[in-house]
């Protein structure tokens, strides 16, 4: 049976036409749906980030990373959501973070563009009841729910997979090395997106991704023997 999980490159790049120069070589590498780190740009300014996106023209995520949970964004809150929201009718996706005002969160989803409403956590992995909860939380604020998360062992990546196993319509990730295997698994719960590396690395664990299609292709393969 064919996976309907896409495969999402982050583009974290300073520069605009450095972002457009890593988008055309993700794209040629195969990723499904690229994630644009506008965060990661050294003076971002709404009217180029409109012309980057479209002069990109491929399925995208726009995210706007806050600091707390591994962003660069210097600006304040509102200017952080207002980019975000000014992104809305040209992107597939907007990645917000749970952590966001209701408000500002309220205000992307009811501009129509599909929202990720997502929670990262650098430092450990909560038990399964309480990543349980964050999922309900931003699933009742948004599309796909998203959280990622560091394991101290392997039974926290277990618990990752617990969570894809549990809920429709989300992203769970176990990060690092030790958890990496998740983001491959999670094709196997229909999650709806997973992420791989190109260029640049944005999240310890991440794949490149010609190994991860080489991975998932071969795991089709089997599954058709």
């Amino acid at each position: 049976m064919y996976s309907q999980t896409k495969i999402a490159i982050p583009i974290f790049q300073k520069k605009y036409e450095d972002v457009i120069e890593v988008a055309n070589d993700c794209i040629d590498k195969g990723a499904d749906i690229l994630e644009f780190r506008i965060d990661a740009l050294k003076n971002p300014n709404i009217d180029e980030i409109k012309k980057t996106i479209k002069e990109i023209n491929f399925p995208m995520i726009a995210t706007n990373r806050i600091n707390t949970e591994g962003g660069s964004f210097k600006g304040s809150e509102e200017e952080r959501v207002n980019i975000l929201f000014e992104c809305c009718d040209l992107v597939d996706y907007v990645d917000i973070e749970l952590q966001s005002n209701d408000e500002y969160i309220n205000k992307i989803h009811d501009s129509g563009v599909k929202t990720i409403v997502s929670y990262h956590d650098f430092e450990k992995t909560p038990d399964l009841n309480e990543i349980l909860y964050i999922v309900e939380k931003e699933h009742e604020l948004g599309d796909i729910a998203k959280v990622a998360f560091m394991p101290q062992n392997l039974e926290d990546t277990l618990t990752i997979l617990a969570v894809l196993s549990h809920c429709k319509d989300t992203i769970a990730i176990s990060m690092g090395d030790l958890g990496s295997y998740t983001r491959v698994m999670a094709s196997k719960f229909d999650s709806p997106i997973t992420f791989a590396s190109g260029t640049d690395v944005t999240a310890p664990g991440q794949i490149d991704i010609e190994t991860m299609k080489a991975l998932l292709n071969m795991d089709l393969n089997i599954m058709d023997e």
